[in-house]
């Protein structure tokens, strides 16, 4: 037995407690591989299969839980925050409140699928005031659901699973190598996508103080406010005089905007 599933066997239960609430809670330690290994030892006999897919569960739904009342307390800057961690900033809130508008709570059932939208999706429950009771029962069966297909997976190939993390375990330190190669590579390809997309956009900015001038002296503006109607809701404020649509809109009825006059559009 590998010294993973050795340490997992003797700490058991409080390591998988304590693994699931630190990813759910924000941290970036991926737990499905403890839950695997879980999985697998639960299939041998040394681990409760049951026991173990309710601590998992339990430790989601009180993570969820903080997010979803800091959701609440603090509203739409919470999303934002996160969003500023990801590697897609620009798009974070719009792809995530995207989902969340057409699925509602029912995006709890498969968020935990997605990295991106299951640290989301429970403070956007608390922004828009979902009731707690809804958020704890579709948040709880996604949990289930989530825990269930890593845990059961793990036990159903228990015996495949041993026998990958002996293999890995004799490649010692050249895995850590590759897999750190791997994860450096993608972080790479993801900050010179932005970086590049930044640059395409640096030309075609405006400040905040460069807009408040051309409003002052009175210039001609037709400035749109392109925020999610979910974020419209949350934050009603406008900049006067600017026209509120979606970005789908704008596309659909572009005919709205006048072709004489300098557009500007922001969406945060």
């Amino acid at each position: 037995m590998t010294s993973t599933l050795e340490f997992l066997v003797r700490h058991g239960y409080v390591v998988l407690l304590g693994w699931v609430f630190a990813e759910q809670i924000g941290m970036p330690i991926p737990s499905m591989p403890l839950m695997l290994a879980a999985g697998a030892l639960a299939g041998q006999g040394k681990l409760s299969l049951p026991a173990s897919l309710l601590l998992c569960v339990f430790a989601a739904v009180v993570a969820d839980t903080f997010w979803y009342q800091l959701g609440r307390l603090k509203g739409i800057k919470v999303l934002q925050l996160l969003c500023k961690i990801s590697f897609e900033p620009d798009s974070c809130v719009r792809r995530t409140e995207g989902v969340f508008a057409k699925q509602g709570a029912q995006s709890l059932l498969l968020a935990k699928f997605f990295p991106g939208l299951s640290t989301v999706a429970p403070p956007l429950a608390g922004i828009f005031h979902m009731k707690l009771s809804r958020l704890l029962l579709f948040d709880a069966l996604g949990s289930l659901l989530w825990a269930g297909v890593s845990l059961g997976t793990g036990y159903i190939f228990s015996d495949q699973i041993e026998h990958i993390a002996e293999r890995a375990a004799s490649l010692g330190g050249g895995l850590g190598v590759l897999i750190v190669a791997a994860l450096l590579g993608y972080i790479g390809y993801k900050f010179y996508g932005r970086q590049k997309f930044l640059r395409e956009l640096r030309i075609s900015r405006i400040s905040v103080q460069e807009l408040k001038e051309k409003i002052d002296s009175g210039e001609e503006l037709v400035i749109v406010d392109l925020r999610h109607n979910m974020d419209f809701e949350a934050e009603p404020e406008i900049i006067p005089g600017a026209l509120h649509m979606d970005a789908k809109e704008l596309q659909e009825k572009n005919d709205r905007l006048p072709r004489d006059r300098e557009v500007i559009l922001y969406c945060t």
